[in-house]
C-alpha cells in the first residue's frame, strides 16, 4: 500500500479488501457466521390455500410479507422444508432476477421457499447480518459476483463467500437497534399513508355519488333519482365530458424533453419530465392514451406541455370545477377506459372514448368545489406524510452508511 493511500485511512481504522473499517472489527465470510440453505430446484404445484411459498417476487427489502404469496399443499410444504424450515429471525434472499435482495423474517407463520431463493440462518445477531447484507460494501460484492449476460444470478458459492464486517457483539446489537428504530418509524408512516388513502377512497365513493352531502348542500337535499350511472341526488345531473371541456392530445415527442427544463412535460407515465417550451397555460387534466390507460391522471394549473399520446382536457365550462372532474375521473374512468380501449400490442384510447365518457355532478358549482376541496385537503395530508417517509428513508440510508462502516460508533472500542 502506498504512503498516500495509508494517509487517507483515519486513525483507528484499517483497509480491508471490501473497504475501510474500524481496527477492532473483524472480517469474515457468511458461511462462517450463518447456515445458508438453498431451495429445491423443483417447480411446485400451487393450491388455492395452504402454506405460503416465498418466491423471488415475494422478497423485498424490509420485513417478509406473506399476505400476497402463492399457496402450496401440506405435501408440497413438507417436501420443500425437508432440508430446513425457515423460522422467525431468519433472512431470505433471492438468487435470480432481482438477485441479492433480502427480507427479514419477522413472523412465526410457517412457510417454505420456492426456486432461486435461499434461507440464511444467522449464528450472530440476525438483524445485524440483515443490515450488513443491505450495505454498500456487500452490494458491491453481490454485483461483482453475479453472472449472466441478461438474466443475472448468484450462485450458492457467491453467497457463502460474501465478506461481512464483524463488530463486537454489543456494537452489533446497538447498530441493529438504531436501524430497527428507524425501520419502525418507516413502517408506521407507511401504515399511516395506507390508512389515509383508505379514508380518501371511502370519501370519494361517498362524495362523488352524492350518498354523503356536505353542508350546507345537505340541507337542500330532497331525494335521489335512478340514472344510467346509478342512483344520484335529484339536484345532480349526468353529462358527457365533451359538453364540459375541450379534449385533444398534445403535440410533443420524447426527444423534446430536457433534464433541466423550465416547464413540466407530461408523458405516458406517472413521471413528469421537463421541457423548455410550453403549449398550454391553463387549468387541465392530463390522461395518457397508451399503456397504463385509465390509471394515471395529472391535474395542472399553469404552463406545461404534453406528449402526443397524452390527452389534454381543458377549457372547462364556467359552471364546472376541473378539480371535481379530476377526482371523478380518478374514481370511475379506469373501468370506462378498459371497456372502450383499442386492444393491440399496447392498449390505447381514442378521442371518442373521452368525449362520450359520462359523469355525475352537482348542478351547483359551489358543491363541486366543496367536494374537490375536501379531497384536495386529503391529498395534501397524504403528500405531507409521504414527504416525511421520504426524509426518513433518506435518513436511514445515511445512518446505514455511517454505522455499517464504523464511521460513527455507538459503542467505543474500550466498552465493546
Amino acid at each position: 500500500m502506498s504512503n498516500a493511500a495509508q494517509q487517507q485511512i483515519p486513525e483507528g481504522y484499517k483497509q480491508t479488501e471490501i473497504g475501510v473499517f474500524p481496527e477492532d472489527w473483524g472480517l469474515t465470510q457468511i458461511s462462517k457466521i450463518s447456515h445458508v440453505v438453498d431451495s429445491l430446484h423443483l417447480t411446485p404445484t400451487f393450491s388455492v390455500d395452504g402454506y405460503a411459498m416465498v418466491r423471488v417476487a415475494d422478497i423485498k427489502s424490509g420485513y417478509l410479507n406473506l399476505k400476497t404469496t402463492l399457496k402450496v399443499s401440506d405435501g408440497v410444504f413438507k417436501e420443500f422444508t425437508r432440508n430446513y424450515q425457515p423460522k422467525k429471525d431468519d433472512i431470505v434472499l433471492s438468487r435470480v432476477g432481482s438477485y441479492g435482495v433480502s427480507s427479514y423474517v419477522n413472523t412465526d407463520e410457517e412457510f417454505c421457499m420456492g426456486q432461486n431463493t435461499v434461507v440464511i440462518h444467522s449464528k450472530i445477531s440476525s438483524k445485524y447480518l440483515y443490515y450488513m447484507l443491505n450495505s454498500v460494501a456487500t452490494w458491491q460484492q453481490i454485483e461483482d459476483g453475479s453472472y449472466g449476460s441478461g438474466y443475472k444470478s448468484l450462485s450458492l458459492k457467491n453467497i457463502n463467500e460474501l465478506h461481512i464486517p464483524l463488530a463486537k457483539e454489543k456494537e452489533q446489537t446497538a447498530i441493529s437497534n438504531a436501524l430497527s428504530d428507524v425501520d419502525a418509524l418507516i413502517t408506521s408512516l407507511e401504515k399511516l399513508i395506507a390508512k389515509k388513502r383508505a379514508i380518501k377512497t371511502a370519501a370519494m365513493q361517498q362524495l362523488l355519488t352524492g350518498k354523503k352531502r356536505l353542508p350546507p348542500f345537505d340541507q337542500t337535499h330532497t331525494g335521489y333519482k335512478q340514472t344510467e350511472l346509478g342512483e344520484i341526488p335529484e339536484d345532480w345531473e349526468v353529462v358527457e365530458l365533451e359538453k364540459l371541456a375541450h379534449v385533444r392530445t398534445g403535440s410533443m415527442n420524447n426527444q423534446d424533453k430536457v433534464e433541466d427544463g423550465v416547464y413540466p412535460f407530461y408523458v405516458r407515465s406517472q413521471n413528469v419530465e421537463r421541457i423548455n417550451s410550453y403549449s398550454y397555460e391553463c387549468e387541465a387534466i392530463l390522461v395518457p392514451g397508451e399503456g397504463n390507460i385509465g390509471n394515471i391522471f395529472h391535474y395542472v394549473n399553469g404552463r406545461f406541455d404534453a406528449h402526443q399520446r397524452v390527452y389534454v382536457i381543458r377549457q372547462f365550462d364556467e359552471e364546472c370545477s376541473a378539480k371535481y372532474i379530476f377526482y371523478y375521473m380518478n374514481e370511475t374512468f379506469g373501468r370506462h377506459a378498459m371497456e372502450n380501449s383499442v386492444k393491440a400490442t399496447v392498449d390505447s384510447l381514442r378521442l371518442p372514448t373521452f368525449l362520450g365518457y359520462k359523469l355525475a355532478k352537482p348542478e351547483r358549482l359551489e358543491e363541486q368545489m366543496a367536494i374537490a376541496a375536501v379531497l384536495t385537503d386529503m391529498d395534501k395530508e397524504i403528500k405531507e406524510v409521504k414527504q416525511r417517509l421520504n426524509k426518513t428513508q433518506q435518513l436511514k440510508q445515511g445512518m446505514m452508511q455511517e454505522l455499517l462502516t464504523g464511521k460513527t460508533r455507538l459503542i467505543t472500542k474500550t466498552t465493546s
